[in-house]
């Protein structure tokens, strides 16, 4: 039988129907099951956590002048602790005492712009948090320097170096947490605690300025010229070992000078580190190679062995910025280089534990900071991204 035309045409939309319709039935979207409910989430309380006593072997890092911060690291294991808030424009200062961690710092409202704020911060040692703010005039310009703020010995009193843009230093009375004054101090930086006179600071010409504090103003007397800041300029991260009031000073060419600090310092006759390696001492004419000091911070004191760890590498009369390659360990009373220890990757920053078991903190641009056995000078481990700047450990300065 034939069917005619228009029957057939009818027929083929409802088969079409039917096709899809059975097909939704089978689909795999409309089998799944229906979802499950998510599950209820616990609320959890906020909570501070709170910093045990600091150990010997921990170590405060500074992320470098374009990163913000100083990373507390434990020594021993490579775990970060905390960070203190330490801007661009800062130094920090550990309390001798270890009641509170201090921040000299000149902020803006805006950034770099904006209302400028002169200060020191007190931050509680447990908890990291901000305790204090200290208004204070004159702090500009500076910052990174391991001498620029200086603290007493008793943990009372902060000496902050200003450039602003005179040379000064205020005077800060962290008990009573207030400004006390300015001391004019035309050429000079890089401060000493003298306990029982005030302070102490490098001058540009040649001198070791002391600061008395104790008359109702302030008395400024100078050594003798003992170094030349033209011909052979001093480091200014310098050691300073708070037991016996004595300062380390390098100069550029490797001359060791080492000073008393007192009512009237005494500054001893130098001599060279080369020679002390049984090397000829270092020279500043052009092109002359030999092993020289040179980093941001270039050396180190372990005040009860008066071991000197200083970073060196091999170049000509004012490579002082150049990393170190090798560290050479001085033994201070024999005025002698016991040990020579070449480092895999150069380092432009060194500082040494306070114990019994000293660790050695080095770094440079690599981000990391290097942890070795300052006895057997092997490597422990690397803390990553610890960040590129100066180090500080407690006691140490």
């Amino acid at each position: 039988m034939t069917i005619p035309h228009s029957r057939r045409r009818s027929a083929a939309p409802r088969a079409l129907l039917a096709l899809l319709g059975s097909a939704a039935l089978t689909s795999p979207v409309a089998a799944q099951p229906a979802a499950t409910p998510a599950p209820v989430l616990e609320s959890e309380e906020a909570f501070v956590h709170k910093l045990p006593a600091a150990s010997p072997h921990w170590s405060y890092i500074r992320g470098g002048f374009d990163s913000g911060g100083t990373r507390i690291f434990n020594g021993d294991t490579g775990k970060m602790l905390g960070m203190i808030n330490t801007s661009k424009w800062s130094d920090l200062g550990l309390d001798p005492t270890g009641k509170f961690h201090y921040v000299s710092e000149t902020i803006w409202t805006k950034v770099l712009r904006g209302t400028r704020q002169d200060l020191v911060a007190v931050y509680d040692p447990v908890t990291l948090d901000l305790v204090a703010e200290i208004p204070m005039p004159g702090r500009l310009l500076i910052g990174s320097r391991i001498n620029n703020f200086v603290i007493s010995d008793d943990g009372k009193t902060g000496y902050i170096y200003n450039l602003s843009p005179a040379s000064s230093v205020n005077v800060v009375d962290f008990a009573k947490r207030k400004f006390v004054q300015t001391v004019e101090l035309p050429g000079c930086a890089s401060l000493l605690p003298n306990p029982g006179v005030g302070f102490s600071a490098l001058c540009g010409d040649g001198t070791l300025a002391t600061v008395a504090l104790s008359g109702k103003t302030p008395t400024v007397t100078h050594t003798a010229p003992f170094f030349s800041a033209t011909n052979d300029p001093i480091f200014d991260n310098f050691a300073y070992n708070r037991g016996t009031s004595e300062a380390t000073f390098v100069s550029y060419t490797g001359l060791i000078y080492q000073a008393k600090i007192a009512a009237t310092p005494v500054v001893a006759a130098p001599w060279s580190i080369q020679a002390a390696a049984g090397l000829r001492v270092g020279e500043t004419k052009p092109l002359d190679i030999n092993w020289l000091p040179g980093g941001r911070q270039p050396m180190a004191l372990h005040r009860a062995t008066g071991r000197l760890y200083v970073l060196m590498h091999k170049g000509e009369y004012w490579s002082h910025k150049d990393p170190g390659t090798e560290i050479w360990v001085v033994d201070l009373a024999a005025r002698k280089v016991v040990r020579r220890v070449p480092l895999k990757k150069p380092a432009e920053n060194i500082e040494v534990t306070q114990d019994d078991k000293p660790l050695l903190f080095i770094n440079g641009d690599e981000d990391a900071t290097r942890v070795l056995d300052a006895t057997s000078y092997e490597q422990k481990f690397d803390i990553e991204h610890a960040g590129g700047g100066l180090i500080a450990v407690a006691g140490a300065r």
